[in-house]
């Protein structure tokens, strides 16, 4: 009989931690580097998010399957952005389930909320490839689009790493970014100041759009050289200036940022290819490219999301889990 854990969003905050997360996307990059974790392209259901499908829900799944080498674990995650119904009953944008099976078994191993892993990698994910390319700077400034959930996330985990000593903050909604102010200011080291034009965030450090912006808001002028470009959302956030103008492109996954998000139509026009792309995030985790000096360049980084990252936080949650008696168990095969 197999024993599969459910665990629910409440029991996996307790056991796993922003650093923790930290520390595993680390990890799981430098294996996807090496060549060890498998990461395939995400396959999307189009729920009406965008054309040619017509139906009315607004919305987009995607399933995100990988196998993670250093923990011999594999998994899949079934995760969407619905923008009409679950808005409508005040349920949040995104909705997620990750499950684990084990590589050799096939015993699956738990079901678990992945919403809030989700928000969580994100964040972490962010903070780590800055590290990467910042090397020993610790002392940063952000410019930050967006005040709702993953926009939190993407602060919690940079102030882990990084002394951020002002955050600039935009969000279209006046009232969000103020509640943001409140809501994060124990995080920040230094200042969080709310400006009221999209411009007034884009000389930073690390300038970040993680939003569900359709129409592009952040121009490439408005970026300096000494800059990373953290191009998050599904959509569309820059000016092809932003994209076309940047020194170096780096990608988590490159057949997952070309045909996704703000490389999308740059790609469909063919003035982005796979040539465009300087190196992915494996591999400057392994240490098998470098980026030179970044106070002279303007880099952009598209992560658009993988699995990997997801199945590897769970599958830490898991363990401990498990060893814990945490969470109820599921015979399905009974």
């Amino acid at each position: 009989m197999m024993n599969t854990i459910l665990l629910k969003e409440s029991e996996i905050k307790k056991l796993v931690s922003m650093r923790d997360i930290i520390e595993i996307v680390d990890k799981t990059f430098v294996d996807l580097g090496e060549g060890k974790t498998i990461n395939p392209t995400k396959l999307n259901l189009n729920l009406g998010d965008s054309e040619p499908t017509n139906l009315p829900y607004k919305a987009s799944l995607n399933a995100m399957p990988a196998y993670i080498a250093w923990q011999d674990m594999a998994g899949q995650k079934w995760a969407g952005g619905w923008g009409k119904g679950r808005r409508e009953i005040g349920r949040p944008f995104i909705n997620a389930l990750i499950m684990l099976v084990h590589p050799n078994y096939g015993d699956f191993l738990a079901v678990m909320d992945g919403a809030w892993i989700t928000n969580m990698r994100t964040g972490a994910q962010t903070a780590v490839i800055l590290r990467y390319l910042l090397k020993d700077k610790k002392d940063i400034t952000v410019g930050l689009y967006g005040a709702g959930v993953q926009g939190r996330t993407q602060t919690e985990a940079l102030t882990a790493i990084f002394n951020v000593q002002k955050l600039y903050v935009y969000d279209p909604v006046p009232a969000a970014a103020a509640k943001f102010k409140e809501d994060m200011k124990d995080y920040v080291q230094g200042e969080i100041i709310v400006v009221d034009h999209p411009q007034k965030a884009a000389k930073a450090d690390a300038v970040i759009t993680v939003t569900p912006a359709t129409q592009a808001f952040l121009k490439g002028e408005w970026l300096e050289k000494g800059t990373v470009y953290f191009a998050m959302g599904s959509y569309q956030e820059c000016d092809d200036q932003a994209i076309l103008g940047a020194d170096k492109l780096i990608c988590d996954h490159v057949g997952q940022c070309l045909h996704r998000g703000n490389l999308k139509h740059l790609a469909e026009e063919g003035k982005i290819t796979e040539n465009s792309v300087y190196c992915t995030v494996g591999e400057l985790a392994a240490g098998m490219k470098q980026v030179g000096d970044v106070a002279d360049q303007k880099l952009l980084v598209v992560p658009i999301g993988m699995g990997c990252l997801d199945v590897a936080v769970a599958g830490i949650a898991y363990r401990k889990a498990f060893s814990l008696g945490v969470g109820e168990t599921f015979a399905f095969d009974e």
